[in-house]
């Protein structure tokens, strides 16, 4: 397979890294644009045998799957000068991450004709722990699918949705490690303010954070049950757990995720 990436930034590296780590393409065999001659060299040195491209259209002429990994507002105009090259892109499954921009969008652009899948993966797979979800195009097959689900299970977990649904996702993963670094920073913060030192604070609430993940993946049970086996009546959880419910917790998390999923629908209305 020969591997294509245009845009070389945190979250297309993962990916690259991902993918190479799990024995998917050799660097011999991937190629990479950037406008940024820096975020080339840093894969570079990582990676080395990576091959550069001219331009994103020799990219894509010569790749089998080409990964695109550049800013939703940078979309269109990348992939109508792709598919107005003249080269042939047509043998060529596109994987798209940005935010919002949609099938019919991508579709659009390169021709009727493109393979393409649309997908949204989250900063954690920057350490193999993602989490990402991805849908199908019109032309795309059940083997590009089983590619794209490799490549992107490649750097954690992934999931095949809907198009319909993949803003949700962007809203909720997507944007969800955010809302994440805010909880643990929120309870370091009680847990200086109750005198214990910043440092201990913050690697107790992030392994909190973590262990607690982990209980629910690891044994499949509900949150709620889960929470309910460590609140024992009248005991000092609940008594956090009700300040917790007071001052909205719940609710601002849950309106977190409908604001950002609304504004991933933007990014595609815009265009």
């Amino acid at each position: 397979m020969k591997l294509g990436l245009i845009g070389c930034g945190k979250m297309g590296g993962a990916l690259l890294r991902g993918a190479c780590k799990a024995s998917l393409v050799k660097a011999k065999d991937v190629i990479v644009f950037d406008k940024v001659p820096a975020a080339i060299a840093a894969l570079q040195k990582e990676l080395p045998g990576v091959q550069v491209a001219k331009d994103p259209a020799e990219l894509a002429a010569k790749s089998d799957v080409v990964m695109l990994a550049v800013k939703p507002q940078d979309m269109q105009a990348l992939l109508k000068k792709v598919q107005g090259s003249g080269l042939k892109v047509q043998g060529a499954l596109f994987l798209s991450i940005a935010a919002g921009i949609s099938l019919k969008q991508l579709e659009s652009w390169l021709g009727d004709k493109a393979r393409v899948i649309r997908s949204m993966p989250n900063t954690p797979a920057l350490i193999l722990q993602g989490a990402s979800a991805f849908a199908r195009g019109a032309k795309a097959t059940d083997d590009d699918m089983l590619l794209a689900s490799q490549i992107l299970g490649a750097v954690g977990l992934a999931q095949e949705v809907s198009e319909s649904l993949l803003d949700a996702v962007t809203g909720l993963s997507g944007s969800g490690p955010a809302y994440v670094y805010t909880v643990i920073e929120a309870m370091a913060d009680g847990g200086v303010l109750m005198g214990l030192p910043r440092a201990t604070a913050l690697q107790l609430a992030a392994q909190t954070v973590a262990g607690a993940a982990q209980m629910v993946l690891q044994t499949g049970k509900h949150p709620a049950a889960l929470r309910d086996e460590v609140t024992s009546p009248g005991g000092t959880t609940i008594a956090g757990l009700e300040q917790l419910e007071e001052h909205g917790l719940r609710n601002a998390l849950i309106q977190a995720v409908r604001k950002a999923t609304e504004r991933s629908k933007d990014l595609g209305a815009d265009k």
